[in-house]
C-alpha cells in the first residue's frame, strides 16, 4: 500500500511540475510582446481571491450543504482523494455530502504557497477537520490546482492525503 501511494505521490508532483512549467522556457523573447501584459496579473490578489474561496468552502461544510460545496468546483473538477477513483463533475457534491455525513462538522485550512499566474493557481496547503465537540478526525496536506472560471477562481484538480498515522493492522 505504501509503495502504490509513493507511486501516485510521485505521479502527481510529476504532473504539477509540468503543468506549472509549461510554456515558460520555450516562448523566444521575440514573441514575449505578443503575449498577454503579465503585469496585470496579481498575485496577491489571487491568494487572497484563494483565502475567500476557501472561507466559503468552510462555511457552506459547516452549514452541511455539499452543492454549495460542490460549486466551488469547475465542470470539469477532479477531486482525487487517497484509496479511490477520482470523483468528477456532478459527483462531487455526493463526495462532500458522505464527508458531512460521517460527521464532518468544521474545516480549518492555513495557505502555506500560491502559485501560477493569470490562467492558473497552484495552492499548497495543510488541512484539519473536526467532528462533534471539536473532535479532529484528521490534519493532512492537499494542493488545488484553480482556474478562473466567469470572473471567479474555481477548483480544477483537488487532491489530499493524512499526515496522522495508519490505524494498525488488525
Amino acid at each position: 500500500m505504501s509503495k502504490l501511494f509513493n507511486q501516485l505521490l510521485a505521479a502527481a508532483t510529476a504532473v504539477l511540475m509540468i503543468a506549472c512549467n509549461s510554456g515558460s522556457t520555450d516562448t523566444p523573447s521575440s514573441e514575449t510582446s505578443s503575449t498577454k501584459d503579465s503585469t496585470s496579473f496579481n498575485l496577491s490578489n489571487a491568494r487572497s481571491s484563494i483565502e475567500a474561496e476557501n472561507a466559503k468552502f468552510i462555511e457552506a461544510l459547516k452549514k452541511g450543504d455539499s452543492v454549495a460545496i460542490a460549486s466551488n468546483y469547475s465542470q470539469d473538477a477532479w477531486i482525487l482523494p487517497p484509496n479511490s477513483e477520482p470523483v468528477k463533475g456532478n459527483d462531487i457534491a455526493a463526495f462532500w455530502g458522505s464527508f458531512i455525513r460521517m460527521g464532518v462538522k468544521d474545516l480549518k485550512l492555513t495557505i502555506d504557497d500560491v502559485t501560477g499566474n493569470e490562467d492558473q493557481l497552484v495552492e499548497t496547503s495543510k488541512y484539519e477537520i473536526y467532528g462533534a465537540e471539536n473532535k479532529l478526525l484528521d490534519k493532512g496536506k492537499y494542493i488545488v490546482v484553480w482556474k478562473p472560471v466567469n470572473g471567479t477562481w474555481k477548483m480544477y484538480r483537488d487532491i489530499f492525503n493524512t499526515s496522522m498515522p495508519a490505524a494498525p493492522a488488525k
